[in-house]
């Protein structure tokens, strides 16, 4: 085995064992795992139906349904992991995107940063930033909104 293929392993071994920390603290598993590391990338994906991460209990069941919200043409661009929430690529810089942005699918917006791990928020529709849901370098939790966007 070489040098760069021991290097490689043992990279994923530890992007591996970081993921597996990182899930077994959230309440429920993501819709959405995307890691890159050593130039591979490892996407993973959960059916909605998955329910609660091993050894967490039921959520409480609510008294009665709260009424539907309205339709509208929004779609809301969610937190990827429980973490902070950064508006821009470091401290001064100008924002990914303000409200009034048009945004392309794939584009990143923000980025949650989890365990010193920085994770790209992008948009999963093209569309315009009608409104930013959270403030920046705040705590969000997994799947929670942070823009609304018109497509």
């Amino acid at each position: 085995m070489t040098g760069e293929v021991r290097d490689t392993l043992s990279a994923l071994e530890q992007v591996r064992d970081g993921t597996l920390d990182l899930l077994a603290g959230l309440r429920f598993p993501p819709t959405v795992l995307r890691l890159q590391a050593a130039g591979v990338t490892i996407e993973l994906e959960w059916s909605e139906a998955a329910g609660p991460a091993a050894g967490t209990p039921p959520p409480p069941v609510p008294a009665a349904a709260a009424p539907a919200a309205p339709a509208d043409d929004r779609a809301f661009l969610r937190s990827p992991s429980v973490g902070m929430v950064y508006h821009a690529p470091e401290p001064g810089a100008k924002p990914f995107v303000q409200v009034g942005d048009t945004v392309a699918a794939g584009q990143q917006v923000a980025i949650v940063e989890v365990m010193k791990l920085m994770i790209p928020v992008t948009a999963e529709v093209a569309g315009e930033i009608v409104e930013v849901l959270c403030g920046n370098a705040t705590a969000v939790e997994f799947g929670e909104p942070l823009f609304a966007i018109a497509t």
